[in-house]
């Protein structure tokens, strides 16, 4: 493993207004010396816009305390004129690519933005590190692309383990993911780049994402409406707290595959595949139980609230799988870091932002 520090560097982060882009942009700029963070994304309003906004608020009121900077970049990666240039103008020493379209039901009624931003946009990322060696450069030191936990698809073999085969994705969302990691595996054979791809499991915390179940959940129950739990209830989810996937990029992008050459002198891809997930697979009517404690000690809904009355136990949706479970020994073996924040933990974490963010008024989802 070739060990990179971070200090001083140029990085660009796309999908810098998503959950997990602005969790990590604003952890770099706190710990990182003298970091040069550049951030894209078209702030689309596959969710509502208006939390994205306060991610980078929150990014650039932090940026005036540190030494680093944040620049930020209103564009699609499927533009690829705009990343062209922005290779050419930041040179990043490392590339962190989150930008993608989510959710696994949308991508059954929307197959359109998953092709051109998971799929054209991840193309257009992986040309320009190609290029970036162009005329001796030194080029991108590593690559970090976000993959999914959905690439495991219906295995029946639990926990997941990146060894396991992941031929068989029950969604158009995971079908992109698994061919990102096959994108990302040619152009490391072929062009040595090094890249690293990151199956996240379930990520949740404060100013999350509003598609998924605990923030969905909230936002319905606030309103009267009643919330829905598929496959009557059980599913189990590896939740992951968004500080402990941060915790997990963080140490990855300081750690990239090695450049070496095969028997045949031509290199061997330096290429490599983690999971990032709790390890620990919550039954999800525990987990909305939990919920429900958490939002009432928030104080975003009233002690008295009859929960009973507004949940109902429905079929398994199209897409979707029983169980999700992360094996994370091989992150634990080669960056000494296992995720272990507890469930309670992290949905009052998120409650309690809920509460300050929205001041208990209803809104729309």
């Amino acid at each position: 493993m070739q060990k990179i520090d971070l200090t001083g560097k140029n990085v660009l982060i796309t999908g810098a207004a998503g959950f997990i882009g602005a969790n990590l942009t604003a952890r770099l700029l706190r710990d990182v010396e003298n970091i040069k963070i550049v951030g894209i994304d078209n702030l689309n309003d596959y969710y509502d816009v208006a939390i994205k906004e306060y991610r980078l608020t929150q990014i650039r009121e932090l940026e005036k305390s540190v030494s680093g900077t944040f620049q930020f970049v209103k564009a699609s990666i499927a533009d690829k004129a705009v990343v062209q240039v922005l290779f050419q103008i930041y040179r990043p020493d490392i590339v962190v690519n989150l930008a993608a379209q989510a959710g696994v039901r949308y991508s059954i009624t929307n197959p359109d933005v998953y092709i051109e931003s998971n799929l054209d946009g991840f193309y257009h990322i992986l040309e320009a590190c190609r290029h970036s060696y162009d005329n001796g450069a030194k080029g991108v030191e590593h690559l970090v692309y976000a993959s999914s936990s959905s690439v495991y698809g219906s295995n029946r073999k639990v926990p997941y383990s990146t060894e396991d085969p992941v031929d068989n994705p029950v969604s158009l969302y995971a079908a992109t993911k698994k061919s990102n990691e096959l994108l990302a595996h040619a152009y490391s054979k072929l062009y040595n780049i090094p890249s690293t791809g990151l199956r996240f499991f379930t990520v949740y915390g404060p100013a999350g994402r509003p598609d998924m179940a605990y923030f969905g959940f909230t936002d319905k129950l606030l309103r009267g409406e009643t919330i829905q739990i598929f496959n009557y209830g059980n599913c189990k989810r590896d939740f992951t707290y968004i500080d402990d996937i941060v915790e997990g990029v963080v140490r990855v992008m300081q750690g990239a595959p090695e450049k070496k050459a095969g028997g045949d002198g031509l290199p061997l891809p330096p290429y490599a595949i983690y999971n990032i997930g709790n390890s620990n697979p919550e039954n999800l009517l525990e987990f909305v139980d939990i919920l429900q404690q958490e939002l009432v000690r928030a104080g975003v809904l009233p002690e008295d609230y009859d929960f009973a009355a507004h949940r109902e136990l429905v079929p398994m949706q199209p897409g979707d799988v029983e169980v999700t479970y992360a094996d994370t020994s091989a992150l634990l073996r080669d960056f000494g870091f296992q995720p272990d924040t507890d469930l309670r933990d992290g949905l009052r974490k998120f409650a309690e932002w809920y509460k300050e963010f929205y001041g208990g008024d209803t809104h729309e989802a």
